[in-house]
């Protein structure tokens, strides 16, 4: 059995797709279990870019069996959009990719209500897919799932429920209400479409992982983002952490073998919230345009600042993490200096800890590297890395006490320096 999970570490954005894809040349199931179309996941192939967003990122891998769990929260519409994108690539994804009848649908008021919201001043910075009223749906018990879609008329039942209830906001947001009519027929041929994919996931994983199948578990989003134990109110509306995949999926805790989290060597975020190491300014600027930090959904450009180490050792706790994979560090190549961040001056003293709900009055603690100017990423064992790489990355390792498994130098598979692999026997 190897039930593996690989977790964002920071505010997403770290790089899962690239790793994801990486891990499945071993694996033979790919479970996405957690997130919606908010989550693009980047990959790049033989110089071609390939951005997914409800897919799992193993799609490319012809032999991985790909899952979405239903923990997720799926677009009709845009899920067939991508599978359609895919099939005219040659992939044939539908042979290979089965979704959970249980996981609830974005409906045309989801998008609707959120974008509205983000259009006043409590807007938290969202992507406006309607993934987080979905989710509201769900928690009030009156969600549409895929499984709905097998009759019109409960359809457009469960949608005239929930159309009462969106209803006093939508208009004190001044938008107009739509028909019950007209949300179902915007979505109705693409579940019609998926039906043919649906499936009791939670059996199938176990099933697989009973029969000693590898399998990855693809998780969304990042910790500090995540609805429990992110920087609330600036969260996603799922679990986001490695504890999210058990129940996101439908599995137990004893079937998980490892949990590899990702971190990039400097950190970013999209949208509203605290972020201690912000950077403005040339060096931001730089690293921005080198890391093509540009929201790969929205286009939106990424908050940039220096790798938190309190940050990143509080995600090795919640997750459990026993390896991290490490990403972007050529993004820093031709810096003067490199920054971490150590600990925070608060009003309380110095810390090591990561305070997630008073980091507006956190002063970072920044401990100095002398950069490197050598191009990396075409380095294939850390040792071929300059000195002042090597000592920043161990320096990483050693403060968040937690082995590197992965150090990726570029966005391509072949741009990677591969330590350990959690799904290949030593």
């Amino acid at each position: 059995m190897a039930g593996v999970i690989i977790v964002g570490a920071q505010w997403g954005d770290e790089g899962k797709g690239k790793v994801v894809d990486i891990y499945t040349d071993e694996a033979d199931y790919v479970v996405r279990y957690a997130g919606g179309p908010n989550a693009g996941h980047t990959l790049v192939v033989n110089g071609e870019k390939v951005v997914v967003r409800l897919v799992p990122s193993g799609i490319l891998r012809r032999d991985a069996i790909c899952v979405l769990g239903q923990g997720t929260v799926v677009d009709p519409k845009v899920l067939v959009g991508e599978l359609d994108t895919l099939d005219a690539r040659g992939l044939s994804p539908r042979d290979r990719m089965k979704v959970a009848e249980r996981a609830h649908v974005i409906l045309a008021y989801h998008i609707l209500v959120d974008g509205l919201r983000e259009a006043t001043s409590a807007a938290i910075g969202t992507t406006k897919r309607g993934v987080g009223p979905c989710y509201e749906d769900k928690a009030a018990r009156r969600g549409i799932r895929l499984r709905d879609f097998r009759s019109r008329v409960d359809l457009e039942a469960r949608v005239s429920r929930a159309l009462e209830a969106w209803g006093p906001t939508i208009v004190a947001l001044g938008g107009t209400v739509p028909t019950v009519e007209a949300v179902v027929d915007d979505a109705w041929d693409a579940g019609q479409n998926l039906l043919p994919l649906l499936a009791d996931t939670a059996a199938l994983t176990e099933a697989a992982l009973k029969a000693r199948k590898r399998v990855l578990f693809e998780g969304a989003q990042g910790t500090l983002l995540d609805i429990d134990h992110g920087t609330y109110p600036y969260v996603t509306s799922s679990s986001a952490i490695a504890g999210g995949a058990c129940t996101g999926v439908g599995i137990g805790p004893s079937r998980i073998d490892a949990v590899v989290g990702l971190a990039k060597a400097y950190c970013t975020r999209v949208g509203g919230g605290p972020f201690p190491t912000e950077l403005e300014g040339p060096v931001a600027d730089r690293i921005r345009t080198i890391g093509a930090e540009f929201g790969s959904v929205t286009g939106r450009p990424r908050r940039v600042g220096w790798v938190d180490l309190p940050a990143l050792r509080y995600a090795v706790r919640l997750n459990g993490l026993d390896s991290i994979a490490l990403t972007k560090l050529d993004v820093l190549a031709g810096l003067e200096t490199i920054r971490a961040c150590v600990a925070y001056d608060t009003p309380n003293g110095r810390t090591r800890d990561f305070p997630a709900d008073d980091l507006e009055a956190c002063t970072p603690v920044y401990q100095d590297f002398p950069g490197f100017s050598q191009d990396v990423s075409n380095a294939k064992h850390l040792d071929e890395l300059p000195k002042e790489a090597r000592d920043f990355v161990r320096f990483i390792e050693s403060e968040v006490e937690c082995p590197l498994s992965i150090v990726s130098i570029g966005p391509g598979r072949e741009q990677t320096i591969i330590l350990s692999h959690p799904l290949r026997p030593e």
